[in-house]
């Protein structure tokens, strides 16, 4: 018998059910360890228990999709001494395992930066991480540009 395939979307948290965005929180509450059972979890986000066992192995947080997983990051950088030096001790201190660097050769002042990452490690979500790379000094911009297995 050939498996169904699954389909997945991509969607607004602000445009899920409330039953849905429950779900996921009281998902995060148990993973987290900030609460031990299902029921302080659903407790917690005023849930039934039905209702969670009912999403609970159907929805998951964008970025639960990408852990364990090897990313890829375009950056642009202004071209100063340390920029590169930032960006290498913001991704260890949020445990990131770089794999690669490729830096172009500095145009106008900026360079290009792509990097592989392994974030198997990380207790931040890609999401967050790339923010984080976008907010530090000398970062242009910070993009996923692929993630793998």
């Amino acid at each position: 018998m050939k498996r169904k395939e699954e389909t997945y979307y991509l969607i607004r948290s602000d445009m899920l059910p409330e039953a849905i965005q429950k779900t996921v929180k009281a998902k995060s509450l148990l993973t987290s360890g900030e609460v031990q059972t299902v029921q302080e979890a659903v407790e917690r986000v005023g849930m039934s228990r039905s209702s969670f066992y009912k999403y609970k192995d159907g929805v998951y947080p964008f970025n639960a999709l990408m852990k364990e997983k090897i990313v890829t990051v375009a950056l642009t950088l202004d071209h100063r001494s340390g920029v590169l030096s930032g960006i290498l001790s913001y991704l260890a201190r949020n445990r990131g395992n770089v794999l690669t660097i490729h830096q172009t050769i500095p145009l106008q002042g900026v360079a290009g930066v792509t990097m592989s990452l392994d974030t198997a490690h990380m207790e931040e979500d890609v999401t967050a991480i790339i923010d984080g790379l976008q907010e530090l000094n000398g970062v242009k911009r910070a993009v996923l540009v692929a993630r793998g297995e």
